[in-house]
């Protein structure tokens, strides 16, 4: 196939491309390159995608498949302006943060999206879900419901996570920080957590556009409780010590932050509100081919990968070695 990747520089994008590329594709990525090179044996056509000439290069060409992530429904536009006569099929990678509500556990597809941003421009991540909504309406007006793929996605794991949530865990268990190798943890065993492979949903996006597949999927993985999902971690990570844990009213109160961010703890969702939205069903996407690995799998080769990251680096969620032991020392005070 001849495939056209917008982006292909990142962390989601960079794995199409590379999946793509063994796979004997011929690949294309317009980026603007900001997050380095793509991977080698892809063509890159570099341009940013605010400016109106960004697709000259490639709206000459005709294109098996287009692949984009973009989040900006301005970028969006301009995409499927310029290409949308030229793209046999389109994947917009989209999130389940489209959707209004986020505390049915089960939810599928067709449960009511938020309203779509009204510009062209995110201005900020508290309206991504409104801009992601615009964007899939974008693509679809566009491409019609017989060229078009919408992958709803959650949340995304494996080797090279640098936004941690998915990296803290077993990194944290192999190299705890008390004194006694405790790790602290919320006391929410139940709450639902949900992981897809980064490699099993770039080789499902690929798959399902060489299949010319339409329609809208959540494309997410297996739901388990927390307290399973940190005992897959602990055990990855060899980690024979304590576990510490606290009650998310004392975690509140100490300014630990949920789910990610400075002084967080990643995968940790404290308003209820939220509870479902590691809990979508994902049934349409398993049954039109997604296969997803074992969460110790994923684990394993993102601990791998974290070994070889600056040990020192800061980290985007989570807390650091000295945060935790003053955690772990206070909620010791307190009997806990």
């Amino acid at each position: 196939m001849r495939i056209l990747v917008l982006g292909g520089t990142a962390w989601l994008s960079r794995e199409v491309v590379r999946r793509a590329l063994a796979g004997g594709n011929a690949v294309t990525c317009l980026a603007r390159g900001t997050s380095g090179s793509p991977p080698s044996g892809a063509t890159w056509v570099e341009a940013d995608r605010t400016s109106p000439a960004a697709y000259e290069a490639v709206a000459c060409t005709s294109w098996d498949l287009v692949v984009d992530v973009a989040r900006q429904p301005g970028h969006v536009r301009g995409a499927v302006g310029a290409l949308a006569g030229r793209a046999a099929h389109w994947v917009f990678v989209s999130s389940g943060n489209v959707y209004a509500d986020h505390r049915t556990v089960g939810a599928d597809e067709s449960a009511t999206l938020l309203p779509p941003l009204a510009g062209d421009v995110m201005t900020d991540m508290t309206v991504y879900g409104e801009a992601k909504v615009a964007c899939e309406r974008l693509v679809l007006d566009a491409l019609g419901t017989d060229r078009a793929l919408v992958a709803r996605v959650g949340l995304i794991g494996g080797p090279g996570d640098e936004f941690d949530r998915t990296g803290y865990w077993p990194a944290r268990f192999a190299d705890p920080s008390g004194s006694d190798g405790s790790v602290l943890v919320p006391d929410e065993p139940d709450l639902p957590t949900s992981v897809v492979d980064v490699r099993d949903l770039a080789a499902w996006l690929l798959d399902a556009g060489a299949r010319r597949l339409t329609g809208t999927y959540d494309v997410v993985g297996p739901s388990l409780g927390l307290a399973e999902h940190l005992d897959v971690a602990r055990r990855v990570a060899g980690h024979t010590g304590p576990v510490r844990a606290a009650s998310p009213a004392w975690l509140l109160e100490q300014g630990v932050e949920p789910w990610m961010g400075p002084r967080s703890l990643p995968l940790w969702l404290a308003d209820p509100d939220w509870r479902g939205f590691n809990a979508r069903d994902g049934a349409r996407a398993r049954a039109a081919g997604l296969v997803t690995r074992p969460l110790t799998e994923t684990l394993a080769d993102t601990l791998a990968w974290e070994r070889t990251r600056p040990p020192d680096r800061v980290r985007r969620a989570g807390l650091t070695a000295d945060e935790e032991r003053a955690l772990l020392a206070a909620l010791e005070a307190t009997g806990g």
